[in-house]
């Protein structure tokens, strides 16, 4: 979700609003097929206060994909679990890793801020440091006593 709330009565691919009967007519099965997909886990419906199945858009959707894969491409039921399973299991994994490359993102704009930050605290009266070229001359130096006269 966004963050926002939402409008209670806002219907969304997720609501669970078809009856069984109404489910087996959008998605071209036979009611007593849903409830045994429902036992095997393939596509669990909400279920109302009655214990009464309630699909949503989403589960239709499932519901069409399931018939596809057993009838046009020949998967058990078994496979076709599998198969539900681990596309499950990878929009899991996209989604985390969304979440990751924004948080990644984040961090690097907070690292470059906090760079900029040093950067802008640098001190301006230093003077950069520039490497002098060695020479054999000798300098002395004599510390100035209080009361004397320089030479």
């Amino acid at each position: 979700m966004d963050g926002r709330r939402r409008n209670p009565y806002e219907l969304t691919e997720d609501t669970p609003v078809y009856v069984i009967s109404v489910a087996a007519q959008l998605s071209g099965l036979h009611p007593q097929t849903l409830r045994q997909y429902d036992r095997l886990g393939l596509v669990s419906p909400d279920r109302t206060a009655g214990r009464g199945r309630r699909y949503s858009a989403r589960d239709i959707e499932l519901l069409r994909q399931v018939q596809q894969l057993s009838q046009d491409e020949g998967i058990n039921l078994a496979g076709i679990k599998r198969i539900i399973e681990l596309e499950n299991q990878v929009a899991a994994l996209q989604a985390r890793a969304a979440e990751l490359a924004a948080a990644l993102d984040g961090a690097a704009t907070a690292m470059r801020q906090r760079e900029a930050a040093v950067h802008a605290s640098y001190r301006r009266d230093l003077v950069p440091y520039q490497e002098v070229q060695q020479t054999s001359a000798l300098v002395v130096w004599r510390p100035k006593r209080h009361g004397q006269t320089p030479d």
